[in-house]
C-alpha cells in the first residue's frame, strides 16, 4: 500500500498487517524482501498498539466520567 502508516485507519493497517504476515508465512520472498516486510510489520503493529492504547485510555476515562455522575 502507498499510504504511509500513519495516515492508515485502524481497519486498513489490520489488513495490510495480515498481507505481510502472510507473505511472510509464503516463504516465497527472498531473505532481504523479508526483512523489509518484517520491518514494516512491525511498524504497522507498533502504530496499531499505539492507537489500541489511545482508545483503551478514552474508555477509561468516558467509563470515569460515567461513574462520577452516577455517585
Amino acid at each position: 500500500m502507498s499510504k504511509k502508516i500513519e495516515d492508515m485507519s485502524f481497519r486498513e493497517a489490520m489488513e495490510e498487517l495480515n498481507q505481510v504476515v502472510s507473505q511472510l508465512e509464503s516463504n516465497k520472498l527472498e531473505l532481504e524482501e523479508s526483512l523489509e516486510k518484517y520491518k514494516y510489520g512491525v511498524e504497522l503493529l507498533t502504530m496499531l498498539k499505539e492507537r489500541l492504547n489511545t482508545a483503551s485510555v478514552s474508555v477509561e476515562e468516558l467509563m470515569g466520567q460515567i461513574e462520577d455522575n452516577e455517585g
